[in-house]
């Protein structure tokens, strides 16, 4: 220090206000607020079901809603309960995500820990990300005949008939369901019939006195014949398919739309779910929504699960491209690659666990879906960020593991009941 007293007064003050600055201690992290840092997320992650007359038994739309509930989505969010997210983030990257990382987890907790504050409605974000899908545009929508009112408890499976309106060949570019009551619709299915099975499926609605008819699992009838046409689950969004995809809709069809309703947190209320739809006259590519799963596990004793087994499983795997013809009622040629965008999988209260992967020729295995902790009530499609090709010789294959050992347990196979059980896979794939 006596050296600087030998240096210019401006050099040494120069000096001396260095140093005071470089002992400074860095600023204190900006306390964690509610409009800056908490909103965006919840909307982001949680905005598709907390909301007012949402499936969720509470809303979380507002800093009082929000604030209130601290304690809950502290607890929730930290056991990994909430949002649901249901596939393994090990298996493959998935679109919209609605898992939380272990940094919005700190968030969360941090802000729930420091008070819960408010903040300034100002500092919120302009880029706040949306809380429900869409559609570029809608050019049609379906909805229910009338307003149905469920009558079992907890869970009923409905399907309504829908006229299709259109008299050209069509194809569906977009899809997204709109529940009439959310707070008791849990998923609903659009399933396409085609023209020559649609005296079938009018058959079933004609046997059942009320509106609609019956339908656990999947619309009845011959199923192998039907398609998919979307689906919609508890924070869902809308599905926009790839760029110059569709799928084939001709004239003289119908849609039957399966609606499954949940009473365990609301009370039975008319509902009247539509759906709304993007269409093309024409695309480059067929889109097709394959349902996967072993034809001999339809059968009696086909696919056993019996009483006591605490693991019973069952996994089927299958070269798609030798029987394309066949599945896509023609429209895919047989041993060409396809590419495939998404997957699903479908079991009922039974299921542990599941998968599906493919069977690579090359002997290596490679995840498409695996949903680790399966649950009944959180069911839908995982769109992959990056498309698989699944090339001849290689195989799908699709994996279930149920437990059965709860007491009273009974010998449980395939069927259309609750209290039956499936194994059952779903992949958009083009060729």
């Amino acid at each position: 220090m006596k050296r600087l007293w030998g240096l210019s007064p401006i050099l040494a003050v120069t000096l001396l206000a260095a140093c005071g600055e470089s002992a400074k201690p860095p600023p204190a992290p900006l306390p964690i607020t509610y409009h800056r840092d908490v909103a965006p997320l919840v909307q982001e992650k949680c905005g598709s079901c907390h909301v007012e007359g949402g499936i969720a038994p509470f809303p979380l739309q507002t800093y009082a809603q929000t604030f209130v509930m601290r304690a809950a989505i502290k607890a929730a969010v930290q056991a990994h309960i909430m949002p649901p997210w249901m596939p393994d983030s090990e298996c493959t990257p998935y679109a919209q995500d609605r898992s939380l990382s272990s940094e919005q987890i700190d968030l969360l907790t941090r802000w729930v820990d420091e008070g819960g504050s408010e903040g300034d409605a100002s500092d919120a974000p302009a880029d706040v990300p949306p809380s429900s899908g869409g559609l570029p545009r809608v050019d049609l929508e379906l909805a229910m005949p009338e307003a149905y009112s469920p009558r079992q408890s907890p869970d009923e499976y409905r399907c309504f008939m829908l006229d299709w309106p259109q008299t050209d060949m069509s194809y569906v570019t977009g899809f997204v369901a709109k529940p009439g009551r959310p707070s008791i619709v849990h998923h609903i299915i659009a399933f396409l019939i085609p023209p020559d099975e649609v005296a079938n499926y009018q058959a079933l609605d004609a046997k059942d006195p009320e509106l609609g008819y019956t339908c656990f699992g999947g619309p009845g009838g011959n199923a192998s014949q039907v398609a998919w046409i979307g689906s919609w689950a508890p924070g869902s969004q809308g599905t926009v398919l790839p760029p110059g995809t569709g799928i084939q809709v001709p004239p003289g069809s119908k849609v039957v739309l399966q609606v499954h309703y949940n009473l365990s947190s609301a009370n039975a209320a008319p509902d009247r779910t539509s759906i709304a739809l993007s269409l093309a006259s024409s695309v480059d590519k067929l889109a097709i929504m394959q349902p996967w799963t072993n034809p001999a596990w339809l059968q009696p004793g086909g696919m056993p699960i019996p009483a006591g087994a605490q693991d019973a499983h069952h996994r089927f795997s299958f070269d798609l491209s030798s029987a394309l013809s066949y599945v896509t009622r023609g429209a895919f040629p047989n041993n060409v690659p396809v590419t495939v965008y998404g997957a699903a999988l479908h079991m009922h209260t039974l299921g542990s666990w599941g998968k599906m992967e493919i069977e690579r020729k090359t002997g290596a295995t490679e995840c498409m879906l695996r949903i680790p902790h399966w649950n009944f009530h959180w069911q839908g499609g995982y769109s992959f960020e990056q498309p698989k090709v699944v090339k001849p010789g290689d195989r799908i294959a699709v994996e279930c593991h149920w437990d059965n050992s709860l007491p009273n347990a009974k010998d449980v196979e395939w069927g259309e009941g609750t209290s039956d059980e499936m194994c059952l896979g779903m992949f958009l794939m083009t060729q």
